[in-house]
C-alpha cells in the first residue's frame, strides 16, 4: 500500500500536528505501507529516512517565523503525487499543502482522508479577531467534509466536526510512546543543572502561543511563591513561539525558560525530573504533552477542555481548575506542594492513564482504518 501525507508542518517544527504525522509516518513505514511527504522546505531541515519526501518552496509567517507557509501551485502537488502514485492520500493539515493534496486526490481519483488537530477557529479569540470564527468554522467544515474519513485525537473534537456537519469522523490520535516517556529518565543531575535543589518543580511545556494562556500559569506561581517562600518552588518552562519575549518581561523570580528542547534527547528527562505538569490551554485537540507528562509520573493540573478532558481525571490523575481561574490554579499548585501523599496517589493514576494510550496500539488501529478506507471506496 502507497500512503502519501500532504502536510504544512513536520519536524523539525515542534508542535503536536508534526509529531503525530512523523510517528504516523514512521509507524506505518514500519508496518510495510510505503510512505511519501509532500511539505514546506524548512531552513535545515530533517528527513525521515522511512519517508521519501517533497519539499516545496517556502516563506515563515509573519507573526509566527517557526511554522512556514508553502508557496506552491497545484499542478506542483499534483504532479509530485501522480509520480508517487499513491492508493491513498492524507491531508493533515487545513492550510497551503492539505488543500493542495485534498485537489490532487480528486483529479487522481485516489481516495483522501483528513486530520483535525487544531481548533483554529478558538484561536481567534486569543488573538482578538472572534469575528471571524464563524468563517473559519465554515470553511474547516467544507474541507474535512470532502475526506473519506476525518481523524481527530479526543471525543470532544469529534462532536465538534459532527455539528459543522462533517461525517464519518474516527477518534484517533491519543497515544503516547511509553518507552521514550517514563519515570526512569528521572535525573538529578538535571535538577542541579537547572538549580532546582529540593525546591519543588513545575513544569510547562508547549508552544509559546497567545492561545496557550501562559500569562494565567505565572500569575498562578507567582501567587504560590508569595505564600511558600522563594526557595520553596520552582517553575521550569520549555518550548518556543511568538509571545516568548512578552512571557519573560512578564515572569517573576523564580522561573527558568529553556527554549526548545530536543523531543527524544531532553524532553524525557525533564518532564521526569519535575514534580507536577501545569497547563492552561483551553483549545488542544488532544494536548500530547499532557500524555507524556502522565506517562513520565507527574500529576497534572490543567483545565479540563476540548481533548485534554479525555484524560484528566480530578482527584486520580490530576487536579482540575476552572477556566480563568488563577486562585484556584493557585491553590492545586499549593496542594500538591503541601501534600506528599496526594502527589504520589495522583502520579500512580496519571501513570496508569498513560499505560492505556501506548502510540504502537494508535498505529495498529491506524493501519487497520486506512485498508478499511480502501476496502469500502465505491
Amino acid at each position: 500500500m502507497r500512503l502519501l501525507c500532504c502536510t504544512d508542518t513536520y519536524p523539525p517544527e515542534v508542535n503536536g500536528v508534526a509529531v503525530v504525522t512523523a510517528l504516523s509516518l514512521e509507524g506505518l513505514a514500519a508496518r510495510g505501507w510505503e510512505c511519501a511527504l509532500i511539505s514546506p522546505a524548512r531552513p535545515n531541515g530533517a528527513v525521515s529516512t522511512a519517508v521519501r519526501r517533497t519539499t516545496l518552496p517556502s516563506v515563515p509567517v509573519p507573526v509566527y517565523p517557526e511554522l512556514r507557509i508553502a508557496l506552491a501551485r497545484g499542478a506542483t502537488v499534483e504532479h509530485a503525487a501522480r509520480a508517487f502514485a499513491p492508493d491513498l492520500i492524507h491531508c493533515a493539515t487545513e492550510f497551503v499543502v492539505g488543500r493542495l493534496g485534498m485537489r490532487a486526490a480528486a483529479r487522481l481519483d485516489v481516495p483522501a482522508v483528513t486530520s483535525y488537530h487544531t481548533n483554529f477557529a478558538r484561536y481567534t479569540r486569543s488573538y482578538g479577531v472572534g469575528f471571524i470564527e464563524r468563517s473559519i468554522e465554515r470553511s474547516i467544515a467544507r474541507f474535512h467534509r470532502r475526506a473519506r474519513r476525518t481523524y481527530t485525537p479526543s471525543a470532544p473534537s469529534r462532536e465538534y466536526l459532527r455539528a459543522l456537519g462533517v461525517p464519518n469522523v474516527e477518534v484517533w490520535g491519543r497515544g503516547v510512546d511509553l518507552a521514550l516517556f517514563r519515570p526512569a529518565k528521572k535525573s538529578a543531575e538535571l535538577r542541579r543543572t537547572l538549580g532546582i535543589g529540593h525546591a519543588f518543580a513545575f513544569l510547562h511545556v508547549g508552544r509559546l502561543a497567545a492561545e496557550k494562556d501562559i500569562p494565567r500559569i505565572l500569575d498562578a506561581f507567582r501567587l504560590v511563591r508569595e505564600s511558600e517562600g522563594a526557595a520553596a518552588v520552582r517553575l521550569i518552562v520549555a518550548g518556543r513561539g511568538p509571545v516568548e519575549r512578552a512571557l519573560r518581561r512578564a515572569a517573576p523570580d523564580g522561573v527558568t525558560f529553556l527554549g526548545a528542547l530536543d523531543r527524544a534527547r531532553e524532553l524525557p528527562a525533564l518532564y521526569a525530573s519535575a514534580d507536577a505538569f501545569v497547563f492552561a490551554s483551553l483549545t488542544e485537540t488532544l494536548g500530547l504533552v499532557v500524555l507524556e507528562a502522565m506517562a513520565s509520573g507527574l500529576p497534572v493540573i490543567a483545565i479540563p477542555a476540548g481533548g485534554v478532558a479525555d484524560h484528566l481525571r480530578d482527584g486520580e490523575n490530576g487536579i482540575a481548575v476552572p477556566p480563568g481561574d488563577t486562585e484556584a490554579m493557585a491553590r492545586a499548585m499549593r496542594a500538591l506542594v503541601h501534600d506528599h501523599a496526594l502527589r504520589q496517589r495522583l502520579a500512580r493514576g496519571a501513570l496508569a492513564t498513560a499505560a492505556h494510550l501506548d502510540w504502537e496500539r494508535e498505529i495498529d488501529r491506524l493501519d487497520v482504518s486506512y485498508r478499511m478506507v480502501l476496502e469500502h471506496r465505491p
